[in-house]
């Protein structure tokens, strides 16, 4: 959930009332791959439920990384247009908001303030993934917890005031997905 509360904090509510309204809801069974490594990503997906596997072929289809609520897939391959380096799986019953390219890239082009946000709100979610990819490669082992420390990844005051905000605008978004 902090994913999408670091993507919301940055948008405000008119996009997300955008993002409702373009976007499709869609039901993912268990099993179901929402992207396929290799193939194009036709949309952005904001996970709204549930819980999915990413796994690439390089590493024998193993499992890197577990998406949950809040996460947004696919925005890799929108940034770079390049095709995913990974297949994302659903290993429950999920639920998904998806938004086509097409219609993203012409808000993008038509909407300058939604452009700056929404792709800050890109960056800081990458930056956040990155983080944390380095965290897990080893680079912050011997790294203890002090209360009086301040550390390189806390989030700064600015962000943590959004939280709050953004978690009142993804359950908006739930609640109103719900009903469609």
């Amino acid at each position: 959930m902090r994913k999408a509360l670091l993507f919301l904090g940055i948008l405000n509510d008119t996009d997300v009332d955008w993002m409702i309204t373009a976007g499709t809801r869609h039901t993912v069974p268990a099993g179901e791959v929402l992207i396929h490594e290799g193939q194009p990503v036709q949309s952005v997906f904001l996970v709204l439920d549930g819980t999915f596997v990413v796994s690439t072929a390089a590493l024998g289809a193993k499992q890197i990384a577990r998406l949950m609520c809040g996460e947004v897939v696919g925005e890799m391959s929108f940034v770079d247009s390049r095709r995913p380096s990974a297949s994302v799986t659903a290993i429950e019953p999920s639920a998904v908001l998806a938004i086509s390219r097409h219609t993203l890239v012409r808000k993008l082009e038509e909407d300058v303030g939604f452009a700056a946000r929404f792709y800050r709100a890109i960056a800081v979610f990458l930056s956040d993934r990155l983080r944390t990819t380095v965290g897990l490669l080893g680079y912050s082992q011997g790294r203890k917890l002090d209360d009086d420390s301040q550390y390189d990844d806390e989030l700064d005051p600015e962000t943590l005031e959004n939280l709050s905000i953004a978690g009142a605008r993804f359950d908006l978004l739930q609640r109103r997905l719900r009903t469609l």
